[in-house]
Formats: C-alpha cells, sequence, structure tokens
C-alpha cells in the first residue's frame, strides 16, 4: 500500500510553475529577454560625435604604443581590450605631424546600424575600409591595428628596369645549347 501511495503521489504545480517548466516556457522567457536587451541596445547606442572622439583615441593610442616590436594579433586584441577604459597619455607625446600625416592619407568614417555602429578605416591599403571600432550599449570596442594605418607613403621600386636573369660571366660554364628540332604535328599517322 505505500509502494502505491509513492507512485501515485504528484505535486500540484501553479501555471506559472509549469510554464516556466515547460519548453515553450522557456523560449518565450528567452524571446523576451532578447527583446528586451534589442530595446537597451537601440537605445545606448553611441553617437557619431562619440564614435568619432573614441575612435580618434583608440587611434592615437595605437600609435603612441606602437614603438616596439609587436608579437601578434593577441597583442592587438590585449591592448584594445586595455583601450576601452583609458585614454591617451597627451602629456608626454607631442604628435601633431603624425596626425597631420594621418588625416592626409586616412579617413574615418562612421556607420549607424539598428543597434550599434562602426567605424571604419579608408585609405589606399583598403578602399572599401577596414573596420577600426565597435560602437554598442553606449562604448566603443576598438579593433584597430597599427598595420591598417598609412602614415608615410613613398614611391614604389622600379622593378622595370632590373633584368631578371644577370648575363653569366666569362669564367662560368654554362652548357651547350642542345639541338632543338622544329616539330610539325602530322596527324594521326593510323588514319
Amino acid at each position: 500500500m505505500e509502494q502505491d501511495s509513492r507512485n501515485s503521489y504528484r505535486t500540484q504545480q501553479s501555471l506559472p510553475q509549469e510554464f516556466y517548466h515547460s519548453c515553450l516556457g522557456k523560449i518565450v522567457i528567452l524571446a523576451v529577454f532578447l527583446l528586451v536587451l534589442f530595446v537597451i541596445a537601440v537605445i545606448t547606442v553611441p553617437s557619431d560625435e562619440k564614435m568619432e572622439r573614441e575612435t580618434m583615441d583608440n587611434i592615437r593610442e595605437c600609435i603612441q604604443d606602437n614603438d616596439s616590436i609587436k608579437g601578434d594579433g593577441i597583442d592587438d586584441a590585449v591592448a584594445n581590450c586595455g583601450r576601452i577604459f583609458s585614454e591617451i597619455d597627451t602629456t608626454t607625446v607631442d604628435d601633431k605631424e603624425v596626425m597631420e600625416a594621418f588625416h592626409k592619407y586616412n579617413k574615418l568614417e562612421i556607420y549607424r546600424h539598428s543597434f550599434y555602429s562602426t567605424a571604419r578605416l579608408r585609405n589606399n591599403l583598403s578602399a572599401e575600409g577596414i573596420r577600426v571600432g565597435i560602437g554598442i550599449f553606449n562604448m566603443v570596442i576598438p579593433t584597430v591595428k597599427y598595420s591598417d594605418i598609412i602614415l608615410f607613403v613613398s614611391t614604389i621600386k622600379n622593378y622595370n628596369k632590373e633584368r631578371l636573369i644577370e648575363p653569366p660571366t666569362q669564367d662560368e660554364y654554362v652548357g651547350e645549347n642542345p639541338n632543338i628540332k622544329e616539330y610539325h604535328y602530322l596527324g594521326d599517322p593510323d588514319n
């Protein structure tokens, strides 16, 4: 008798508890959470002025910090994470000439999307632009690398005046010319 009562015992759940424990309930709760997150993201998109100001600050930091050899992309990613919460040290560096060269060869453009904005850097390296910043939740996340920036332009080496094969010197033996005969296709001799 005792075993029958344990198997037939079932707790009665309220309607909200049943809804929460059902698959549809979890999907609806996730959808409402994502909708609230999307609305907050739309409201807190950084303005174009903030995007430009923060991105230029991040670019200046990138130029200032690049006085040593970089190892790989991980160094840039770690430096960009640090630049989210910092500003450039303007007391130690006078970069007027560098920034004039930056503005001469590069153009910063801000694009506003539905719930985020992006900053793209256009120059001769990339005509479509290189993304150097993402703005979301009123925060600008830099993705700039020093290799994306052009600070000077030099002439291209004139390779068309160089000889591809240097002529051999007088004492160098290059072998004899092979006996080359003309080859004429005569067709299929069997047909």
